[in-house]
């Protein structure tokens, strides 16, 4: 209706049409019918979209001057036959007739294309807010996992300090009061800095060396080019977890625990040793439980195609690798960066 109003426009040249006009329009747009049809849903589904421009091109041209062949004769012959009481014969130039025909085709196509790009705009934003969410519901659940597990270790450590009612009790307690706030109110980000983290695991490593015979068995070492690096909240502490409970046990001297964390540029690197501890039946305990499969899903989401992560066993030491590439990926609606 729209196309039809403005080439009879076009063809009464601005004044009020006639029944000639009402002819010639009808006639031009039912030509016109056949090329759209063609360009909309065969040329363009089937080879502008998959990216084959050439041959699109190529074919539209085709398409067009055939069509523009058929309105030709469609004009000079035709027309005249059908109704031989009209004169059509001066309305417009074959020259004329073909732009004419040529920027209608062109321009029907082109709002082909601007509706398709707009439904497909708007459903690519509706997959991506769906994955999105679903991506913040699965780091979500996993944050849930890790603070639990971490409390439950925590509190194990208190509970052996109060059966041996050691005064440090009173330290360990303020010791995990420090680190619950720290998971529960400052790691709720996408981003936290270097040396939050590092804090973190100190004050654990800490709380864990209230309990050990032998607490200079347990060593961190870290080169850090820029303390505010970008991490991910609550990455490293599973792994630090997980060498304390399998690995470092109050009745052997010999157990250790040794941790070396490097930063520079964009590069990241957490390496920790411990020594492997073996059970009354001889079978290594698993190592690979909850805290270094929270770890590796983390990791998928928040660093996909940006990180190395390698577990070494060998009889007596247990070591975990973790190498990051780039800062974290940007959930959602790309939270900043929160320093604290």
């Amino acid at each position: 209706v729209c196309v039809f109003t403005i080439f009879l426009f076009v063809f009464s040249r601005g004044e009020w049409p006639a029944r000639i006009d009402i002819i010639y329009t009808i006639s031009f747009i039912v030509i016109l019918v056949f090329p759209v049809w063609i360009t909309l849903y065969i040329l363009i589904p089937r080879y502008l979209k998959k990216e084959k421009h050439l041959l699109f091109l190529g074919l539209f041209i085709v398409n067009a001057a055939f069509f523009i062949t058929v309105l030709w004769w469609f004009y000079s012959t035709v027309i005249d036959m059908l109704f031989p009481d009209y004169y059509f014969i001066s309305y417009y130039s074959k020259v004329s007739l073909s732009i004419l025909f040529l920027v209608a085709l062109s321009l029907i196509g082109l709002i082909k294309l601007s509706e398709d790009w707009f439904y497909f705009n708007t459903n690519e934003n509706s997959r991506l807010r769906a994955k999105n969410q679903a991506v913040e519901l699965q780091l979500s659940s996993l944050r849930a996992q890790i603070n639990p597990h971490f409390l439950f270790n925590a509190l194990n450590v208190i509970y052996a300090l109060a059966l041996e009612q050691k005064t440090e009790i009173t330290t360990a307690v303020v010791q995990l009061s420090d680190i619950l706030r720290y998971v529960l109110y400052d790691s709720n980000v996408n981003q936290v800095m270097l040396k939050d983290e590092i804090q973190l695991l100190n004050k654990y490593m800490r709380l864990q060396q209230l309990r050990q015979q032998y607490p200079d068995k347990i060593t961190i070492a870290t080169t850090i080019e820029h303390e505010d690096f970008s991490l991910y909240p609550m990455l490293l502490l599973p792994l630090i977890e997980n060498s304390f409970k399998h690995g470092l046990k109050r009745e052997k001297k010999d157990a250790f625990i040794h941790i070396a964390i490097a930063q520079k540029g964009t590069e990241f690197c957490i390496e920790i040793s411990n020594d492997r501890f073996v059970s009354d039946t001889n079978m290594p305990e698993d190592h690979t439980g909850l805290g270094l499969n929270t770890v590796r899903q983390n990791l998928e989401i928040v660093y996909p195609n940006a990180h190395k992560f390698t577990i070494t066993e060998t009889k007596t030491t247990f070591t975990v690798v973790l190498q990051l590439f780039a800062i974290p990926k940007s959930i959602a609606h790309d939270t900043s960066m929160s320093h604290h």
